[in-house]
């Protein structure tokens, strides 16, 4: 009997590569399409697709799509849906416009009362979803239409603009370079090796503690070969943007925000609890969470980060036109879902948003170039979104 209890502890479980790697395909399967739609198109486009000037488009193309994308997994992630972040693009900008051309105001209040009506508007929207039962669905579809008319009320049909040079800034302003290297920007370069240093040192961090607790983990030589490709890559878009004019400012906003969103739901207790609310309501209410305030919390945040996009696409453009944000709630529905998050709720990463809007961005980008029309790349996103949830419900349907 003495000896059973002195046994020794078990040691760390490591996951077989075969076993990881099919408990994970969703993650690892969207990597590997994105790395291999970059590879098609930069082929099929003669190089272009990666050249540095077309990268610093290709992140400011996206930039509002995958701000956008954070605050929707999380929609998503509680059982809902958030159809009118579109027009709420549109009416922020319009907002933002009338206040700094017509009204004269400065950049900056303007900024602070444009995010403060995103949160109204998603205070509003989720205050019908989460306390009197509406499906959301109906909330933010009628709120597409609001907004969308709201917007052309406002613009009076017409587009204004210009804006101050600081606002444009926003979105096409790069960051200084503090080394001032003529022809490379240093700083950039710099950042860009840190970055993924730093947060390959966190997961080492991480991975010993879950050694020494004995819990299962991914195998060493993916968790190597990933964290080799990770500083590769962010490396190699470092060198790129450097010999270009370095990292734009909407980049580090967009980064900084995938950082802070990834902590949010993967290490603290309202992140735990979204996912909860959206794995199974009933259960998540009996174990104490107030689930209608939680909801509630999403549409908030939804709205600000729609806000935020909003000001940097109006940024981008520098004039508010009544047609901005037309179908943005499409292409950011598509990055989470194709990003993997399930259309039933309780699932979904922030890496993967972020890999889904990113997925969009150069198909949409790669087409352009290659010269495809409109019309066809509209049917080639609908079928890559179609397969994208049939994936989803074949990997349920074999759980």
């Amino acid at each position: 009997m003495s000896a059973e209890l002195n046994l020794p502890a078990a040691p760390p479980r490591q996951a077989s590569m075969a076993k990881f790697l099919k408990s994970h395909m969703r993650d690892y399967g969207m990597l590997i399409s994105l790395l291999a739609i970059v590879a098609f198109f930069q082929y099929m486009t003669n190089g272009t697709l990666l050249q540095p000037l077309n990268l610093t488009n290709l992140v400011l193309q996206n930039s509002y799509i995958v701000i956008m994308a954070l605050g929707m997994l999380l929609v998503i992630v509680a059982g809902h849906i958030d159809l009118s972040v579109g027009s709420i693009v549109g009416f922020i900008g319009a907002l933002a416009a009338i206040l700094m051309v017509q009204f004269h105001w400065h950049f900056i209040p303007t900024a602070i009362v444009s995010l403060a009506a995103g949160a109204a508007i998603g205070a509003a929207q989720g205050y019908w979803v989460a306390y009197f039962r509406i499906p959301s669905f109906i909330v933010t579809l009628a709120g597409m239409l609001v907004f969308r008319g709201l917007s052309l009320a406002l613009l009076a049909g017409q587009s204004v603009g210009p804006f101050p040079v600081e606002f444009q800034r926003l979105s096409s302003g790069f960051i200084p370079d503090i080394f001032g290297t003529e022809g490379f920007h240093t700083t950039t370069m710099v950042l860009c090796l840190a970055t993924p240093a730093i947060l390959i040192a966190f997961s080492v961090a991480a991975r010993m503690r879950r050694h020494r607790f004995a819990i299962e983990q991914e195998p060493l030589v993916l968790f190597v070969l990933k964290s080799a490709g990770l500083f590769a890559v962010v490396a190699y878009v470092g060198w790129l943007l450097s010999t270009y004019k370095g990292l734009p400012n909407v980049l580090i906003i967009m980064a900084l925000l995938i950082g802070l969103y990834a902590f949010v739901t993967r290490d603290t207790t309202i992140g735990r609890r979204i996912y909860a609310l959206g794995g199974n309501e009933k259960a998540a209410k009996l174990s104490g969470i107030d689930t209608r305030r939680l909801s509630f919390y999403t549409f908030v945040n939804m709205g600000v980060l729609a806000a935020l996009a909003g000001l940097i696409f109006a940024a981008r453009l520098n004039t508010a036109t009544p047609k901005a944000g037309v179908s943005f709630e499409l292409d950011v529905i598509a990055a989470c879902f194709i990003g993997g998050a399930s259309a039933s709720g309780g699932v979904g990463r922030v890496t993967g948003a972020v890999i889904g809007a990113f997925i969009m961005g150069v198909m949409n980008n790669g087409m352009s170039i290659v010269g495809i029309g409109i019309d066809w790349q509209q049917v080639i996103k609908g079928l890559v979104l179609l397969a994208a949830v049939c994936f989803d419900v074949y990997n349920k349907g074999k759980a």
